[in-house]
């Protein structure tokens, strides 16, 4: 069964059909890149799988419930683009606090510190954190309550090449203990990162296939290159 799956979707905001007729499913246990230029509906898929989108029509389910449902509350995480911790407290404060919002066990920070790799700088408060820090601390509340599913938009957006490496190695990792994540980006680089590709144009499904099987389609050996293709292509 698809942890991820979307049928039919149509979502309409100020009047234009963000995404007029969207189908996607996605499998357990993957990274799965929802990518496309902003403005291609990346943001407004991943709200409506959250729950907290309204929609036209359409339907739309995370590990076989309807999308938003109370008892997917602890099973599914998610990032906004914004950090999700409080900046006048510090790292081990928020997870502290986040923790007993979910109801995780005390170990939960601990495992999340660690999970990101800022154990060192748990006791400082959030607001002197950098940019990649804070989508750090950003992950690390969303990994308290252990979710099946992280739902993570651009989490890597304004990182350095390193800070986004050791992020996706993190990803990684998760998927390996069974995690399912969808990642949006609109850096075209991180595609070969992920099991499969999700590529939105105006809300519309270019591609839904492998790396390896974009590049075959499109006989294009750069990801950015074989999206551009598929545009052309219409």
């Amino acid at each position: 069964m698809a942890a991820i799956t979307v049928e039919h979707l149509h979502v309409v905001r100020g009047g234009t059909d963000v995404l007029p007729d969207l189908s996607v499913a996605v499998a357990p246990g993957t990274v799965t890149g929802l990518l496309g230029p902003s403005g291609s509906g990346k943001s407004t898929l991943l709200r409506a799988l959250v729950g907290v989108q309204v929609v036209a029509g359409g339907r739309v389910e995370v590990l076989g419930l309807p999308a938003g449902s109370p008892s997917l509350r602890r099973r599914v995480a998610y990032t906004t683009q914004a950090p999700s911790v409080y900046t006048d407290l510090t790292l081990r404060e928020n997870l502290a606090y986040f923790a007993r919002v979910v109801g995780a066990p005390p170990r939960a920070a601990v495992d999340a510190l660690e999970t990101v790799g800022l154990a060192d700088v748990a006791d400082r408060p959030v607001r002197t954190f950098s940019g990649g820090q804070l989508s750090r601390a950003s992950l690390a509340s969303a990994l308290l309550g252990e979710p099946e599913v992280l739902v993570l938009d651009e989490p890597t957006v304004g990182l350095d090449p390193v800070l986004r490496r050791d992020l996706w190695a993190t990803f990684r990792e998760l998927a390996g203990q069974g995690t399912t994540l969808l990642v949006s980006s609109h850096v075209m680089d991180e595609a070969d990162r992920c099991d499969r590709l999700l590529l939105l144009r105006e809300g519309r499904l270019l591609a839904d296939e492998t790396p390896d099987e974009l590049r075959a389609r499109t006989g294009e050996r750069g990801l950015d290159a074989a999206f551009l293709a598929l545009v052309e292509r219409g």
